[in-house]
C-alpha cells in the first residue's frame, strides 16, 4: 500500500463563465467541486494508474465535509485528522473564450499542536504497513513544520522508500531527514538552493548538490522543457513530448505518481523517467487535475526522450531496493 500525505489540503471550487469581463458582474454557467491538495492528487492519479493507496491528511469545518464527500464519490481511500479550523479553499475561475483560468487562495488553515500531534500519531501508525510513503505539498503553519520531516525518519527507520515533493520553510528540515528521493520544480529549486538553473550545466550541479546532501534520487523539472533526474550521482536529461498545453496544474503531482508506478512495477529508473514525465505532460493536456488514463500515459512515455549525461548509468543495478 501506497501512503500519500498531504498537510494542506484544498477545496476546490471550478465556475466556467462565457466570458469575464473585470469590473463587471460575470455570471457563471457551470459549476464543479473538486478536491485537491499535491498528496491528494497523486492519491487521484495512483488510482488511474491501478496503484492501492491511501491518503492521510487533515480536514476541518463545513469545507472539510464537502471535501470527504467528494474523496468518497471519487473512491480515494483516505484517512482524515481532524482539525477545529476550516479547510482552506481556492476559487478557480475558467473564462472559455480565450480558455485561461484564474485561481484565488484561501488563507491556509490553523493547526493547533495537540493536532499536529494526533497527526504523528496516526502516521506512525500507518508508516510499518506502507512499502512507499510520499510527503508532498506545503506545510500550513509553523506548529507542523515538523511533521514531514519526522515521518520521512520514520520511514527511513522502517526501511521504506520516502519521497518528498515539497517546498517552503519546512523543505531544509525534510532534505536534512535524508528521504529516499525528492521532487522539486525548477523555481523551488531555485528558491531552495540560491542557484539559478539555465544551463544543462547548472541543472547538474544542482543535482550533484542534493546529491552530496544523502540523497540517492532527485529529480527537477522544468514544466514542458527538459529536465534532469539523478540517481546514485548518475543523471539524465528528460526532453517530454510535445503537447498541446492546457492547464498545468497537477502535473507535478502527476509526475511523482509516475515515478512510484516505475518503482512499484520494479522498472528500470530510466523507464520509470519516462512513464514520469509522460504522467506530467499527459496531466498539462487536459482540463482535469491528475487524472490521466494510464493507457494514454504509457503511449505517451513512448514519446520521451531520454538522454545519459556524464557517467552512463548501469542498467543491470539500476532497479529500486525495496
Amino acid at each position: 500500500m501506497i501512503l500519500t500525505v498531504t498537510l494542506n489540503p484544498l477545496l476546490e471550487r471550478r465556475l466556467n463563465f462565457n466570458s469575464i469581463k473585470t469590473g463587471e458582474i460575470n455570471r457563471a454557467n457551470n459549476k464543479r467541486f473538486s478536491a485537491g491538495g499535491k498528496g491528494i492528487n497523486v492519491s487521484r492519479q495512483l488510482n488511474k494508474l491501478g496503484i492501492a493507496n491511501i491518503a492521510l491528511t487533515f480536514l476541518g469545518g463545513n469545507n472539510g465535509k464537502i471535501l470527504r464527500r467528494i474523496l468518497n464519490e471519487e473512491e480515494i481511500q483516505f484517512k482524515a485528522v481532524n482539525q477545529k479550523s476550516e479547510t482552506r479553499a481556492a476559487s478557480i475561475h475558467f473564462d472559455e473564450s480565450n480558455s485561461t483560468l484564474t485561481t484565488f487562495m484561501d488563507i491556509n488553515s490553523e493547526i493547533t499542536s495537540s493536532e499536529a500531534d494526533d497527526f504523528l500519531d496516526q502516521l506512525k501508525k500507518m508508516i510499518p504497513n506502507s512499502s512507499m510513503i510520499i510527503f508532498s505539498g506545503s506545510s500550513p503553519s509553523e506548529k507542523i513544520n515538523h511533521i514531514f520531516a519526522e515521518g520521512i525518519k520514520l520511514a527511513n527507520e522502517y526501511d521504506k522508500i520516502s519521497i518528498l515533493d515539497s517546498y517552503g520553510d519546512h523543505f531544509e528540515k525534510c532534505l536534512s531527514a535524508k528521504p529516499m528521493i525528492i521532487h522539486t520544480n525548477k523555481d523551488e529549486a531555485e528558491q531552495f538552493s540560491g542557484r539559478i538553473l539555465t544551463s544543462d550545466q547548472d541543472f547538474c550541479d544542482y543535482l550533484e548538490y542534493i546529491y552530496g546532501k544523502g540523497i540517492k534520487i532527485s529529480t527537477v523539472t522544468n514544466g514542458s522543457k527538459s529536465f534532469f533526474a539523478s540517481k546514485f550521482g548518475f543523471k539524465l536529461k528528460i526532453t517530454p513530448p510535445k503537447i498541446e498545453t492546457k492547464d498545468p496544474i497537477g502535473s507535478g503531482d502527476s509526475f511523482v505518481a509516475g515515478l512510484i508506478y516505475g518503482f512499484d512495477n520494479s522498472l528500470v529508473f530510466e523507464e520509470t523517467i519516462r512513464i514520469a514525465a509522460a504522467a506530467g505532460a499527459a496531466n498539462a493536456s487536459t482540463w482535469q487535475t491528475a487524472a490521466s488514463e494510464k493507457d494514454v500515459i504509457l503511449e505517451l512515455a513512448k514519446k520521451v526522450d531520454v538522454e545519459s549525461v556524464g557517467k552512463k548509468m548501469k542498467t543491470l543495478d539500476d532497479r529500486p531496493n525495496y
